[in-house]
């Protein structure tokens, strides 16, 4: 490879015709997706990853996403997509994408490790020329502070200003906008949010995503970027928390919180329907709130309205649980020594993916409370240990459910036969509307 500094038109130009080397760090549920879509597009991709096992998984085009197939891997391979741990790749990269996870801490501050461990690993093989992207969602100032910062201080330096040449590293910030399970919206019509430290940065990751999403959003900055994709997930946080909050009042009052929605969703404007459920989960909805208030702290501003969402958000795993408790007791059972199956342990509906899923809280809460907890989920045969969790809990079979005292509804995954679930069940307690249509005494929604 020429290692001469290039000109942005030339730089742009190895993007149009395909041969600019692209590496993404983090091969999860982002990363991965992402580096398909690249390999679509005829790049040829490096991806890393601190994970010897998925790195070799992956290069023998073994999938451990359940979405993504043996054979896309194939294509991509066909492509030049290659997996390594060893950071020193990068040096023959025209761009490196960092997908890595930006999860909190129990005393819920961010946890910027992944990101500080990874810019550490690639900041001595960066060279002028290169376009460096942070793309895990973060609290604004994140990309200057800990990107720019940890690039600048291994002595390379980062492009600020004017001009055309490339004597220096580019740094951006794009937000992921991945939804798993979200088989209706192609990846490529999500538009891309783009912030550069300087224009060049901000036209070089724009030239890359252009090339594989049909539309681009320049920003101003890296700040502007990265509070983009907060608002973006805080927006969804607060909506939740208030039909959440509405579902239960709606309890109360013997009415239906579905059907009010249904109903208020026919208004053609001024309303978007947000469902309420046992609590959010994946990385972003439950985590965001948290690393806009703790970054709102720092300039000694409270942000009481977001915090308050994430509040009523969090403390939905322990209404359910008190649900489920009442309608045993209503059984003539006691939650201490109850046989209790959740149904569902993903996030969310259809998805293998567990990250800050209310199903692992639920679990927790019931296991203190003396319940003897079993699990069902088409996706996750076992659940062992995380972060935060340690269940080492295997996949129960739908037979015989008259065993357990009951049945809780947790991810409503559309592979269940509600109907037949209810049947054979003496308690179902539903938290997602699973069963709506099905009218029994044995159901108890909350």
């Amino acid at each position: 490879m020429n290692n001469l500094a290039p000109t942005l038109p030339e730089w742009t130009a190895r993007i149009a015709d395909r041969s600019a080397r692209i590496g993404i760090v983090g091969l999860g549920y982002v990363g991965l997706p992402l580096t398909l879509l690249f390999s679509e597009e005829r790049f040829a991709i490096t991806g890393f990853d601190i994970d010897p096992e998925k790195v070799a998984k992956l290069n023998r085009a073994e999938s451990y996403i359940h979405r993504i197939e043996p054979e896309h891997l194939l294509a991509a391979q066909a492509a030049g997509f290659r997996a390594t741990t060893d950071f020193a790749a990068a040096r023959e990269l025209d761009a490196v994408l960092i997908c890595v996870p930006t999860p909190l801490h129990p005393d819920h501050t961010p946890d910027m490790s992944f990101v500080v461990a990874t810019i550490e690993a690639l900041a001595p093989h960066l060279r002028a020329g290169q376009l460096v992207v942070l793309e895990s969602t973060t609290y604004p100032g994140t990309t200057e502070e800990i990107i720019v910062a940890t690039i600048e201080r291994h002595g390379a330096k980062v492009l600020r200003g004017e001009g055309h040449e490339l004597d220096g590293v580019m740094v951006a910030f794009s937000p992921e906008r991945e939804d798993p399970g979200n088989m209706t919206t192609p990846r490529r019509d999500i538009p891309k949010v783009v912030g550069g430290v300087d224009a060049r940065a901000t036209e070089a990751a724009c030239a890359l995503y252009g090339a594989v999403f049909n539309r681009t959003v320049p920003m101003s900055s890296t700040a502007a970027a990265e509070m983009t994709k907060l608002l973006e997930n805080i927006y969804r946080c607060v909506n939740i928390a208030l039909v959440n909050e509405m579902k239960q009042l709606c309890l109360h009052l013997g009415l239906d919180i579905w059907e009010v929605i249904g109903a208020a969703a026919t208004k053609p404007f001024g309303f978007q329907p947000f469902y309420p459920g046992p609590g959010v989960g994946g990385h972003c909805i439950p985590v965001d709130p948290f690393y806009l208030s703790w970054k709102a702290k720092q300039f000694g501003f409270e942000t009481r309205f977001i915090e308050l969402a994430g509040e009523v958000n969090e403390s939905m795993p322990g209404y359910v649980v008190e649900t489920a408790r009442r309608a045993l007791e209503r059984n003539g059972v006691a939650i201490k020594g109850a046989k209790i199956l959740i149904l569902g342990v993903a996030y969310k509906r259809d998805v293998d993916d567990l990250r800050e899923s209310p199903a692992l809280v639920i679990i927790d809460l019931l296991r203190r409370v003396g319940a003897e907890i079993r699990y069902n989920d088409p996706f996750f045969a076992t659940v062992g240990s995380g972060r935060h969790y340690d269940l080492r809990m295997e996949s129960a079979p739908l037979d015989d459910l008259a065993r357990y005292d009951c049945v809780l509804i947790v991810t409503d995954h559309s592979a269940y036969d509600y109907a037949d679930i209810v049947r054979q069940s003496k308690l179902v307690v539903d938290s997602r509307n699973a069963t709506r249509g099905l009218e029994s005494s044995k159901i108890v929604r909350c």
